[in-house]
């Protein structure tokens, strides 16, 4: 596996905006004619010009379309749709067509289909059926997405380059032969030596000790737990492994069209476990997301806020690309809902609010036959004469009203610190409980922050953290040296930094922090743990103090405090009734390090995030009633800020907002946001 990073000879200045020939924000989704006859491709050029769609992703899923037998090559309807859409006035993000190899290619090669961690073979019939790794996959791979860059090169409806699909989405661990040998090529590049990778992965437990890495396997089934450092290796080798995968396909077309952007549609998401995120995000020119909200999720549209604001923090605060979303249903959960009234346009502007430059779907066209036909489209089933058609027309007219928002950023005092490294380590097993799952506790603390109207960066231990005045840590089992040191200089500088249980206890190769937990915040947070008293099934203790009383379950600790730090709350009852629950360190230089030793119920994290963010004085100066979302996008001089105004209830709110709403070209002294509706006003 090659590891590269981006080639220092490229000249990142020579890349021409994803956006140019694009007015305002970007209105479309994924564009399929191969799946239609010619006179529905006619058709289709005029109902996007209804509905103002000027951006489409063509070609993601056409290998075998464009190469039915292995060197057969049929440009015909592709060159077609490209002249068609350029016409028509629309920009082509133009994908490799190497999303799913055609099946003559995995009949002649089955060598190249990924495995589970049992030796279970994933065969051709869906998509993805590739193994990564597999330099004959890659070879052939990188061919077709040459071909295509070498056809398209001068097009001038070429745009952006869509590089392969949500890569890792089905596969974001392969325990093949060619993933094995590639494990390993890429261990002797971390380590250099098999002794180091011996201390690192703490072999002399075991009898594991290595005498060559030719000797080292993916972490396969075995007859009980595999070595946790192994594990943790192996989820970093397979996000990097993935990543490899972009960089060679994207180097590809950078030698034909070195003009020509490129990007991959990640899915950044609470559920998005296999691949590092905040690792590709250099490697892209700008950074894409697809997301979808959970049918049964009645809170949905606030994990929505938090994978756009986990986008933005991935693009280091930039503008970015909703490369896919749903205008209504899904086809692939237990019960696919549609969208109830409302909910596209709300869904939609809350990624704008939170830094989206563009707005696509998947897919235009509701497919008539295939695994995702009953998956929702801009078309529908049912044709125009829709309130789904109304609502994307609808759709269109509104992001061209808000075209003035384009490059604007959102500008955010609070942040909140995700790292995958530590998600990986936090749920590996043997551990004191199987119960914690890391994005629990993220979940919890963005849910409080958005209820009261604080906008957070989602960022890494090492992002920069001068600019924030609030910094929420939760579940960091798995942090550097760097990373915990850049937490403490936050509270050092002043911010208000809050830590929750489980935090800090291991370094990089997920070794014990020795002298007492939470190891790396020891120090900082003027706490030290001697022991772990996970708590049973179904167990729940009751906290109070400073703030009030509330139930907490799943975890306590046994700890003590350092002379000056307070004690906010203890345990009232459970198996350490008396000792400390929440604690607040003064720190020295005006900041504050808070500790969450328990897992408190919402009204308990509620009650502790306002009480930190009072403090780091986060909190909006405009508020609204419950369910009501308020986001700003400012311009990069300060000189404009744009107020987005979404109502989540079924009933109309009030906001003390003035100036100039967009949506429905009105001057306003006082906003009123219709139930379920959306307001954006510019700001006087």
């Amino acid at each position: 596996m090659r590891r590269r990073t981006t080639d220092p000879a490229f000249d990142a200045t020579q890349v021409s905006p994803w956006n140019d020939g694009i007015e305002g924000l970007a209105y479309g989704g994924d564009y399929n004619p191969e799946q239609w006859p010619l006179d529905v491709q006619l058709e289709d050029i005029e109902l996007m010009r209804e509905a103002g769609v000027n951006l489409l992703s063509v070609a993601i899923f056409s290998w075998a379309t464009i190469e039915p037998r292995e060197g057969e090559l049929d440009w015909t309807w592709l060159d077609a749709t490209l002249d068609r859409l350029h016409g028509a006035g629309i920009r082509v993000a133009l994908a490799t067509a190497t999303a799913s190899p055609p099946p003559w290619l995995t009949r002649k090669h089955p060598e190249i289909l990924p495995r589970l961690a049992d030796g279970t073979v994933l065969h051709q019939g869906g998509r993805q059926a590739y193994a990564v790794t597999h330099p004959l996959h890659r070879d052939y791979a990188l061919t077709m997405a040459a071909r295509v860059a070498e056809r398209y090169q001068d097009h001038p409806a070429l745009a952006l380059w869509h590089v392969d699909n949500e890569i890792g989405c089905h596969v974001p661990r392969d325990y093949s032969d060619a993933a094995a040998a590639a494990f390993r090529e890429w261990l002797a590049v971390r380590y250099t030596t098999v002794d180091a990778l011996n201390a690192a992965w703490g072999t002399a437990f075991w009898s594991q000790r290595y005498g060559s890495f030719d000797d080292v396997l993916p972490p396969l089934s075995a007859p009980t737990f595999a070595n946790p450092t192994q594990q943790l290796d192996f989820d970093r080798f397979s996000s990097d492994a993935l990543l490899d995968y972009y960089r060679d396909l994207r180097d590809t077309l950078r030698a034909i069209t070195p003009h020509v952007p490129t990007t991959t549609n990640l899915m950044a998401s609470t559920s998005t476990k296999g691949m590092d995120y905040f690792s590709w995000a250099p490697e892209l020119d700008v950074v894409a997301n697809d997301h979808y909200t959970n049918a049964a999720d009645p809170e949905r549209h606030v994990e929505l806020s938090f994978s756009a604001d986990l986008t933005r923090g991935i693009a280091g605060g930039a503008p970015w690309v909703l490369m896919e979303h749903s205008t209504a249903a899904v086809n692939w959960q237990p019960r696919n809902r549609t969208k109830q009234p409302g909910e596209l346009l709300r869904n939609s502007l809350s990624h704008v609010a939170r830094g989206a430059d563009a707005v696509m779907f998947f897919q235009w066209r509701a497919s008539q036959a295939g695994a995702e036909k009953f998956h929702s489209g801009m078309v529908p089933h049912a044709g125009t004469d829709s309130q789904l058609w109304r609502d994307v027309v609808g759709l269109g007219q509104a992001l061209r009203a808000l075209g003035e928002v384009r490059g604007s950023r959102v500008r955010s005092r609070a942040a909140l610190v995700v790292d995958w490294p530590a998600w990986w380590g936090a749920e590996l097993d043997s551990h004191p409980t199987q119960e914690l799952r890391y994005m629990d506790q993220v979940r919890a603390w963005y849910r409080e922050l958005w209820r009261l109207g604080v906008t957070a960066d989602v960022v890494p231990p090492t992002a920069a953290l001068d600019a924030y005045d609030l910094v929420v840590v939760p579940t960091l089992y798995l942090v550097t040296d760097e990373g915990a040191a850049n937490v403490a200089a936050a509270a050092e500088r002043g911010a208000t930094v809050v830590i929750t249980y489980f935090s800090g206890i291991v370094d990089e190769h997920d070794h014990v922090r020795l002298g007492g937990y939470p190891g790396a915040f020891r120090d900082l947070l003027g706490v030290r743990t001697e022991e772990f008293f996970p708590l049973l099934a179904d167990e729940q203790v009751h906290v109070s103090g400073a703030l009030g009383g509330f139930a907490a379950d799943l975890w306590t600790e046994k700890s003590s405090v350092a002379p000056g730090v307070e004690v906010l709350a203890v345990y009232d009852d459970g198996p350490l009734p008396g000792g400390p629950a929440l604690t607040r360190r003064a720190v020295p230089g005006g900041g504050s390090a808070w500790y969450v030793a328990t897992r408190l119920a919402p009204e308990g994290v509620e009650a502790v995030a306002r009480a930190a963010a009072t403090e780091a004085g986060v909190l909006p100066g405009l508020s609204a009633r419950p369910g009501v979302e308020l986001v700003r996008r400012r311009s990069d001089d300060g000189t404009r800020s744009w107020l987005f105004a979404i109502n989540h209830t079924d009933e109309p709110a009030h906001v003390e907002a003035a100036g100039f709403e967009l949506l429905t070209a009105t001057t306003v002294d006082a906003l009123k946001v219709p139930a379920g509706g959306v307001r954006v006003v510019r700001e006087a």
